[in-house]
């Protein structure tokens, strides 16, 4: 009798992982009495960028977090920049090159404890940031939906 052989995507052993793994080894940074460095990213169309860093940096003092630094990065400002707006950001890291090495620095002189992206960043950009910045990198919704 013939019995077909199972397809090869079915013989895969499958490479997800559950979901509830995935909250398990997240581990939430708690903001309360931590020195961090917030970091946002906007486009040069976005005019209230200031305001919204002025509302994050009041979302984290009513948590107990003491901003340090805060650095801006706007996408397509300069005649440079505008030009690169058609070319895709950094997947990695959100941010450029010498931009990351800005806030690595900033973290090491006022000895920060976390850096905080007014953007959201996926789990990649998390792991990668974190380990060339030395110090947990995190969005800020992360931090407001925790606490």
């Amino acid at each position: 009798m013939y019995q077909p052989q199972p397809r090869r995507r079915d013989r895969r052993p499958s490479r997800r992982v559950p979901p509830q793994a995935v909250r398990r080894r997240a581990s939430p940074l708690t903001a309360a009495g931590a020195d961090v460095v917030l970091v946002g990213y906007f486009s040069a169309k976005q005019k209230d960028f200031e305001v919204v860093m002025a509302s994050a940096v009041a979302e984290l003092a009513a948590r107990g977090a003491r901003v340090v630094v805060q650095i801006v990065q706007r996408r397509g400002v300069s005649d440079g920049g505008a030009q690169k707006m058609g070319l895709p950001y950094s997947s990695r890291t959100l941010l450029s090159h010498g931009k990351v090495r800005e806030v690595a620095l900033a973290c090491d002189r006022a000895e920060a404890d976390a850096v905080i992206f007014v953007a959201s960043l996926t789990g990649r950009q998390q792991r990668a940031l974190t380990a060339v910045l030395g110090r947990p990198a995190v969005g800020l919704a992360d931090i407001l939906a925790a606490g």
